[in-house]
């Protein structure tokens, strides 16, 4: 372990709600392993205080915050600059205080998901992958996984968001809505839930020659008890399967590496939440 250095650094994360947020114990971890004490802690902040609350807290010494929902839009208007990734996805989940003048605005979801799907052995380039959802869940991983060079196939409950999020991203990538007749003699390398962990997929209709033994199934949620999605996948007897544990921390890490110019190491990391009990939900 390296010796700890003397400033503190303060940070949060915030959302509504984050009552059993992961993040607070993981960014532990990181300021053990790296030397680099600060303060972390998870704040709820009612639906229609985000701007208030946040800037009050960063006039009073806080660094950098991590944003969960439902406030990634209203954190992307508040960064007075955006990094590329962030400007893209017009979705930041990470923010940083630079030369107490200004607010850089993040997003580090995409990296921390593809980190993830690639310790896993999920996904390979040219992969066709489905995502279910066209939320900002689903908008802050489209560009890291377009520009991995992989298709994408969006279904989601209603057509609107879908084609809102295939206009923005098309640019980048192969992207378009699902639809299961044009989709004949092919089978999904990749299906990643984006849907809530609450959503029920009995109304979900899939035609099963859409899969093989070979494809590979990432729900972005995790917590304790199975997620509507993993229910889903045990009933279908899929064989590869992940809950997003690993991408939570991927995308704490890459914040860190924003904040602190240094990238934590992470198999321990996830190793030990994996086998640990939490009673969470998403972050």
């Amino acid at each position: 372990m390296r010796k700890c250095k003397n400033k503190n650094f303060n940070y949060a994360l915030f959302g509504n709600p984050v009552n059993h947020s992961l993040s607070p114990e993981i960014h532990n971890f990181f300021a053990k392993q790296t030397g680099i004490l600060h303060i972390y802690k998870a704040i709820n902040i009612p639906l229609d205080r985000f701007s208030c609350v946040v800037s009050n807290f960063f006039e009073n010494n806080i660094n950098g915050a991590n944003i969960t929902a439902p406030f990634k839009k209203e954190a992307y208007f508040f960064s007075n600059q955006l990094s590329e990734r962030a400007q893209i996805a017009q979705s930041v989940n990470t923010l940083k205080k630079v030369n107490n003048k200004y607010f850089l605005g993040d997003n580090t979801d995409g990296i921390g998901l593809i980190s993830d799907l690639k310790r896993l052995k999920f996904i390979k380039k040219n992969f066709s992958i489905l995502i279910l959802g066209a939320g900002g869940a689903v908008q802050g991983i489209l560009l890291s996984i377009l520009l991995f060079g992989c298709s994408v196939d969006i279904l989601n409950r209603t057509d609107l968001n879908a084609v809102n999020l295939v206009n923005q991203f098309k640019k980048y990538g192969n992207i378009k809505i699902f639809q299961a007749n044009s989709l004949r003699n092919k089978y999904f390398d990749l299906v990643i839930n984006g849907l809530s962990r609450n959503i029920e997929y009995q109304n979900i209709f899939i035609p099963s020659h859409l899969f093989s033994s070979k494809t590979f199934f990432y729900d972005m949620n995790y917590g304790l008890e199975k997620t509507s999605f993993l229910n889903w996948c045990e009933k279908i007897n899929a064989k590869h399967v992940s809950d997003g544990i690993g991408m939570l921390v991927f995308q704490a890490a890459h914040s860190f590496l924003l904040w602190h110019g240094m990238l934590p190491e992470i198999d321990y990391i996830i190793n030990f939440l994996s086998k640990k009990s939490f009673n969470i939900s998403s972050n």
